[in-house]
């Protein structure tokens, strides 16, 4: 639709000027003495036309027979550039596939031929530490550095993510470290630290590390959970042989941080250390929070539980068995504390109790003490022998 416009264009211009060359009687008079030249002036126009045509077409063809060489040569550069964006899209590709020493060679041709230094050179680093070679994975970061100063972030990201793979953890930090003093850390360098931090043991900082990728929603719930799980287990484990550093430690873990291994693990280190004390606190807090949270391993511990009022205890532990009322562990740590307090016939039921829901050495063992003390010598060994067959 457009061309047929402008030849309509076109068209009518041809018209008016036929009309008006028609009715044009004007002419051109030329003197050089003593020569007189008469043109009209409308092929005057015409040949002024024609001479201004011809210059241009000679100047515009001296001007292209010049500037030959010129394009020749940037003809050549662009060849070569597209030829090497090539190769270098050929390095990526290879590298993804898995072909590292492709990916090294030709992130190499790339490097050499200018295109995209810096990122030619992670390339070939991130191929050279596939393939377990120390020295060029070095001598490519330091090109990468050098070369290009707009990937100093990119080197150091790859140089942290490497160390942290090859479990070089200290040198992943000291990355990391100049990453933060140039631009700050982002989600994706948080979790290299977090990685990093898990190498060395540095318990405390994946703690703080995993709030903040939780406050951040930079990690999966569970993936959080696992992770402050596991470093409150390292915490617990380093404070297991002082009594004060363990209890301050717990008496400062946030509630919602509070996962049945953590109390499990906290509440036998206690007990270990004779803080029965804090360990019934610790207890009597989690079981009784809600029926989902229930631990028989807890309520062994507690059982066992030297010291303080066992009346309460005892108390206690008959509420949890009302929700309870088959939970082994729990008979069992009922009938020990009844022993305790020298509440015979309570202390027998409650182990039998437990006996009739499993049959396990620890309630054999203590219904045959039982039996010593109240002078059953037959029945003391007939759950003796009953023990060492579980």
């Amino acid at each position: 639709m457009k061309s047929l416009f402008w030849v309509l264009v076109l068209f009518g211009l041809a018209v008016a000027v036929a009309l008006g060359a028609r009715h044009n009687e004007g002419y051109v008079l030329f003197v050089l003495a003593p020569y007189r030249a008469e043109i009209s002036l409308n092929l005057f126009i015409v040949a002024v036309a024609l001479l201004f045509f011809a210059i241009y077409g000679v100047l515009r063809g001296l001007a292209l027979t010049f500037s030959l060489p010129r394009r020749v040569r940037e003809y050549r550069q662009r060849r070569q550039r597209d030829k090497a964006a090539l190769v270098f899209q050929d390095a990526l590709r290879f590298l993804f596939e898995g072909r590292f020493g492709q990916a090294l060679k030709r992130a190499g041709e790339a490097h050499a031929a200018g295109t995209a230094p810096g990122l030619s050179a992670l390339v070939a680093a991130r191929a050279a530490q596939r393939m377990r070679e120390p020295e060029k994975l070095h001598d490519w970061l330091a090109r990468a550095r050098s070369d290009d100063p707009r990937s100093e972030a990119a080197t150091l990201m790859l140089e942290a993510e490497m160390m942290n793979e090859e479990r070089q953890f200290d040198l992943a930090l000291a990355a990391l470290a100049r990453l933060q003093g140039r631009q700050g850390r982002h989600i994706a360098a948080l979790r290299l630290e977090l990685r990093a931090r898990q190498g060395t043991g540095d318990w405390d900082g994946v703690l703080r590390l995993a709030r903040q990728l939780a406050k951040r929603d930079a990690l999966p719930v569970e993936a959080v959970r696992e992770i402050r799980t596991q470093a409150h287990l390292a915490n617990i484990a380093r404070r297991a042989a002082d009594q004060a550093q363990l209890i301050s430690y717990l008496r400062a873990l946030p509630a919602e941080e509070r996962r049945p291994r953590v109390v499990l693990a906290a509440a036998q280190a206690l007990a270990a250390l004779a803080a029965a004390d804090e360990a019934q606190k610790l207890i009597e807090a989690t079981l009784g929070e809600s029926a989902d949270d229930w631990l028989p391993e807890l309520a062994a511990i507690y059982g066992q539980l030297d010291g303080g009022d066992q009346t309460a205890r005892i108390a206690r532990a008959e509420e949890w068995l009302l929700g309870h009322p088959d939970d082994a562990g729990l008979l069992l740590a009922l009938g020990r504390m009844c022993i305790r307090q020298r509440l015979w016939g309570k202390a027998q039921s409650y182990l039998e109790a437990s006996l009739s829901v499993a049959e396990t050495q620890a309630a054999h063992l203590e219904l045959a003490r039982l039996c010593d003390q109240l002078e059953r010598p037959d029945e003391a060994n007939r759950h003796y022998r009953a023990a060492t067959a579980c």
